[in-house]
């Protein structure tokens, strides 16, 4: 593990203005980043919702990084790092603390790998061990291929694009540049497609591929079907957690985020900066338009043409009180005619 960093190090990377604290406050040494809460007098912390300012006078974190709000509270309390946006300042600092402590990979191929041929794989890449690249794919610049990884024959892997260990990238889809696939990603698995024959399934057999653009983070076990003619496609800057199913010749547009284990079926188009919770369910053919929000453990079951928060979950109760509601919900139907039935008799 790298040695501490000096606070004035740490203003000079990412910029803000220190502020408080002792005259050689930017010579402070600083071993970790911490939450406010626990933090001790080595570590570097944040604030950045208002409601949690009552835990800033008791930390005793070395620096606390706060909004221009709450600057003379934090200066009072001791070394502070004022920002615009102390939470997007926070997502920085730990992309370049991460980035001091991970360990460079080694270019080259390792010897245990395979390696078709007609494979191109630049001299800046590395090949991890018991990774196979197929046929005519592509490794490009500073791209790392982890342990027991598979790029298919005429796959595509862009600049500086992190596979960890176990991840699939299958034959002829391409991931663009700075994307990271998080262990046991699959990408590019037929789609599930039969057609009914005499109460069997004949299989489709899934032609297309996926594409995958720029500043794609996959989470892990996540899976990315290949398209059955067209190719299933994800936009740039696109992040999914772990444990997605995005089905095949969905489109998810750019900048979109998704929570765990939500489910895509086939054909969906999902908008530009879209998010849904953890377990929502979206139906297949269905359309989202851009700037649509949708709840955890939502099931969408209509195309969403105008922009917000969508939900659609009935709320936990004990089970007695659900069991009771349900049953209600049950006579809905028939309630509503008896309604008509008794608005038609008013005078």
């Amino acid at each position: 593990m790298p040695g501490p960093v000096r606070l004035g190090d740490v203003v000079a990377a990412l910029g803000g203005e220190l502020c408080g604290g002792p005259a050689d406050a930017a010579e402070r040494p600083i071993t970790r980043l911490a939450p406010i809460e626990s933090a001790d007098d080595a570590s570097l912390s944040f604030l950045s919702n208002p409601r949690l300012v009552a835990q800033l006078a008791g930390s005793a974190a070395a620096c606390v990084i706060v909004a221009p709000a709450l600057r003379d509270q934090a200066v009072a309390r001791g070394a502070s790092i004022v920002t615009p946006d102390p939470y997007l300042y926070f997502a920085r600092l730990t992309q370049w603390w991460a980035a001091r402590a991970r360990a460079v990979p080694v270019a080259g191929v390792h010897p245990s790998a395979v390696v078709e041929p007609g494979a191109r794989i630049a001299a800046s890449a590395s090949v991890g061990p018991f990774s196979f690249i197929g046929a005519g794919a592509t490794v490009a610049a500073g791209a790392v291929i982890g342990p027991h990884g598979h790029v298919g024959a005429g796959a595509t892997v862009g600049e500086a694009t992190r596979l960890a260990a176990r991840v699939t990238l299958g034959e002829a889809c391409v991931i663009g540049a700075r994307g990271i696939l998080h262990p046991g990603a699959v990408i590019g698995a037929d789609g599930f497609g039969f057609a009914p024959s005499q109460g069997t399934w004949v299989k489709i057999e899934q032609l297309g591929a996926v594409r995958i653009g720029d500043d794609v983070e996959i989470g892990a076990n996540t899976c990315i079907d290949r398209g059955a003619l067209g190719d299933t496609v994800i936009e740039d800057g696109v992040k999914l957690d772990n444990l997605i199913q995005v089905g095949h010749n969905v489109r998810i547009g750019a900048h979109s985020a998704m929570a765990g284990c939500v489910g895509i079926a086939g054909s969906a188009r999902i908008g530009r900066h879209c998010t849904a919770g953890g377990a929502a369910m979206i139906l297949g053919h269905l359309e989202l338009a851009d700037h649509v929000h949708i709840s955890a453990a939502t099931v969408v079951t209509r195309s969403i043409l105008k922009p917000g928060q969508y939900s659609g979950f009935f709320p936990v109760d004990d089970n007695a009180t659900w069991e009771k509601n349900a049953a209600t919900l049950r006579q809905l139907h028939s309630l509503r005619d008896r309604l008509r039935a008794l608005e038609k008799k008013l005078p």
